[in-house]
Formats: C-alpha cells, sequence, structure tokens
C-alpha cells in the first residue's frame, strides 16, 4: 500500500505557513480550537452551500488580544461584501454573536477560480449530484486547471461512481505532480458528493510550481508566519 501524506499538513512549518494564526495558554487553547472550527463551518455554511455562493477556497484566521481577523479567500468578493458592504456587515455582526470578540473580516481574490484545488473538488462535487458523467466531468476541470496556468493536475474520485453496485476509485492526470519535493507549491481540495446512490469522494492536486517563484500579490497576510517561503539550500 502506498503511504499517502496531505500534501498542505506534509509541507507546514516548512513552506507553508498555519492556516489558524495566534498564541494561547493551554487554559485557553483547546477552547479557541473549536472556537476556529465553528467559525469555519458556519462560514462554509453561510457562503457555499446557499445563495449567493461565492466559491470561498480557504480561511485562514489570525487572532490579538483585541481582535479576532478572518481572511477569506473567494473567487468572488462581491458576493461575500455585499450591495454596499451589506453581506459582509451581517456575517461580521452574526461571528461577534458566535464568538464574543471584535471580528473583522477581509477578502482575498482568488486570481484563477480553475487552478484552485478547493474549488475544483467542489465543482466536481456539485456536478456528480446533477448525475454528470464522472469521467468528463474529470477531463473538463483538468483540462480549464493546465489552461489556467497549472504546471499539473490530479484528479481521484472514489465510490459508488456512475450509480455501479461495486463502488472503485477512478483518476486523471495531467503534467507533472511532485508530491514529495516539499519546494514544490502543491495545493489540495477535498469534496464530498452526496448522490443518490452513496457518497463520492473527491481529491485533487494542483502543482503551481515552485515556492520560489511566488508574487507578492499571493501573499495575503503580512503577520508572522502567514508568508510561505524558499527553502535555502545548504
Amino acid at each position: 500500500m502506498g503511504q499517502k501524506v496531505h500534501p498542505f499538513g506534509f509541507r507546514v512549518g516548512i513552506t507553508e505557513a498555519h492556516k489558524s494564526r495566534w498564541y494561547a495558554p493551554k487554559a485557553l487553547y483547546g477552547e479557541l480550537l473549536v472556537e476556529d472550527e465553528k467559525i469555519r463551518k458556519h462560514l462554509d455554511k453561510r457562503l457555499n452551500r446557499q445563495p449567493p455562493f461565492a466559491f470561498v477556497s480557504d480561511i485562514h484566521i489570525e487572532r490579538t488580544r483585541e481582535e479576532l481577523k478572518i481572511i477569506v479567500k473567494t473567487a468572488r468578493p462581491g458576493m461575500v461584501i455585499g450591495p454596499k458592504g451589506q453581506n459582509i456587515e451581517e456575517l461580521t455582526a452574526d461571528l461577534q454573536a458566535l464568538t464574543g470578540r471584535n471580528v473583522s473580516i477581509n477578502c482575498i481574490e482568488i486570481g484563477q477560480p480553475d487552478a484552485d484545488a478547493q474549488l475544483i473538488a467542489e465543482g466536481i462535487a456539485e456536478q456528480l449530484a446533477k448525475r454528470a458523467s464522472f469521467r468528463r466531468v474529470m477531463k473538463m476541470k483538468g483540462d480549464a486547471a493546465m489552461t489556467a496556468g497549472a504546471k499539473g493536475v490530479k484528479i481521484m474520485l472514489a465510490g459508488r461512481l456512475g450509480g455501479h453496485e461495486m463502488s472503485r476509485t477512478e483518476d486523471i492526470r495531467l503534467g507533472s505532480i511532485p508530491l514529495q519535493t516539499l519546494q514544490a507549491n502543491v495545493d489540495y481540495g477535498f469534496a464530498q458528493s452526496y448522490t443518490t446512490y452513496g457518497v463520492i469522494g473527491v481529491k485533487v492536486w494542483v502543482y503551481k510550481g515552485m515556492y520560489a517563484q511566488l508574487t507578492e500579490a499571493e501573499v495575503e497576510s503580512k503577520a508572522a508566519g502567514a508568508r510561505p517561503r524558499a527553502r535555502g539550500r545548504r
């Protein structure tokens, strides 16, 4: 059996930054960890599972003594902000009621949604729930990612594909995916498609090049530990 590792977890602390950035004493740590999970679930439900469908791919959380700062990476920032900032104000009020803290929300626009692994996975899951042909959807999304500038993409589906009695795994690979290279920027996304005949898991890996080639615009926060960094050769 091949030993699999989560591409993001593999790189945390080396080239990737943590998605929750804060420090807490031992007595508070568990409470804040649970609070982070509640915030992520609430935002996912509000922005991804019901209108306005803002295509949020990632949520970063930073805490200071005075403020809870949430960075939302989305393909449609206009949908998160709403007319005259109405949606984001409602969202901020909801999160303040949920956490009892002073909350600020920042939106970062995803320049190439077709090359974002989480958004690709969510898109495929949505198509499968509508009974689309899984092979055609995989091929279409893979080609779109390569066109959007990805250097490699791998999509894997597992479950009762096409409604067959026996569950199986199918995958498609385009370009190169250097999973063992820590210096490689490999984006990973996972989603589940709830179909009438069972749940289908969707995994997506997108290789975007080396970390040394990241531009300033791709770094969403100036906070300590928020910046992915290239490792120097020794």
